[in-house]
């Protein structure tokens, strides 16, 4: 009889503790999960490259046009007063060396305005990762454009045909826009033009087409911030708590300075808060606009001057990571990119 107490004893102790260990894998799998929901939480609202694959435009459409004695082309060679997106997918068919990137979505990337001597504006794409202690860091590494619809921003090459040397004006038309689902990552655009040479109007095809494409490490640069003066809440709030900088909303807000990425940088080696070229010169430069207008812009805008007969100017059109706006909330949506070039001013 003593001997069935003791095993019922003994059998009543195992089950207690088989009770105790499963309450504390329970509790521990709850810990767990509270602190992986707070990790989500905090990757959620922080900076943007944390949840870059989310910050991107959807559909994009570029249209570009020309008036009064201008003509423009995707190839050297056909000639027209409109370019449209399918122009530029289709121009490889009489331009082989084009490299004309225009993806079916974009994502952040940063430039500091560097060109190489293949006439290529460097680009690099970043991305941000929490080490073991904690801290986010950014990495970035180099993102060359080909010819396709891959890639994380729009680059292209357009041919300007002038009978006359004159100066290039945008029109009020050129914008950068969203649709009804306004996110704020137009804010966060812009739009570069590289020029890569002139030639003239008589010049081989083989000849136009080839401009730039050795020696252009100096190719002038001219960069186009659109919308430079409006921004969403979540843009405010991440300014001040990424970057400890104080913006309003606009409009008629004052330009946000930044610093584009100017190398390839490892992981684990800049935090998010000291991306800037105060405390990485190696890896980050100050950027200036040249042109800047507002979302609700009504000027002609002068942007560079043209020789007689023809001018290659490779364009490059993209979200800028380093930008404020550009936040894990400013995501989706539909980007419309509107050029408008003339020659002369209207007549008062």
């Amino acid at each position: 009889m003593k001997e069935n107490e003791n095993k019922d004893r003994d059998e009543i102790t195992l089950v207690i503790e088989k009770n105790k260990k499963k309450r504390k894998r329970h509790l521990m799998f709850l810990l767990l999960l509270l602190f992986g929901t707070g990790i989500m939480l905090t990757t959620s609202t922080y900076a943007w490259f944390t949840s870059n694959q989310t910050v991107a435009v959807n559909t994009i459409t570029v249209n570009i046009a020309a008036q009064n004695g201008i003509q423009v082309s995707v190839d050297g060679t056909n000639w027209k007063s409109i370019i449209q997106t399918t122009d530029i997918k289709t121009a490889s068919g009489k331009y082989t060396g084009a490299k004309n990137q225009l993806p079916s979505s974009l994502e952040p990337v940063s430039s500091a305005l560097t060109v190489g001597n293949d006439g290529l504006m460097e680009m690099f794409y970043g991305q941000v990762a929490a080490n073991a202690t904690g801290d986010w860091y950014l990495s970035a590494t180099k993102s060359t454009e080909t010819n396709g619809t891959d890639g994380k921003f729009i680059a292209f090459d357009l041919f300007v045909k002038s009978d006359t040397s004159t100066n290039l004006y945008m029109t009020p038309s050129s914008a950068v826009t969203a649709d009804a689902n306004d996110t704020g990552i137009k804010n966060a655009s812009r739009v570069a033009f590289v020029m890569l040479g002139n030639t003239t109007l008589d010049d081989t095809v083989d000849k136009i087409q080839a401009l730039g494409t050795t020696g252009a490490a100096s190719s002038p640069v001219y960069l186009w911030e659109p919308n430079y003066d409006v921004h969403t809440k979540n843009a405010i709030s991440h300014a001040r708590d990424t970057y400890t900088l104080t913006i309003t909303e606009g409009p008629d807000a004052a330009r946000v300075d930044y610093d584009g990425i100017l190398a390839p940088i490892d992981v684990d080696t800049v935090k998010v808060g000291e991306a800037n070229a105060t405390q990485h010169s190696e890896k980050f430069k100050a950027v200036t606009s040249t042109y800047k207008t507002k979302a609700a812009n009504a000027d002609y805008t002068q942007i560079f001057g043209l020789t007689a007969g023809v001018t290659k100017v490779r364009i490059y059109m993209w979200v800028e990571g380093q930008d404020v706006d550009c936040e894990n909330t400013a995501s989706g949506g539909n980007i419309n990119y509107d050029l408008q070039f003339t020659t002369t001013l209207p007549t008062p």
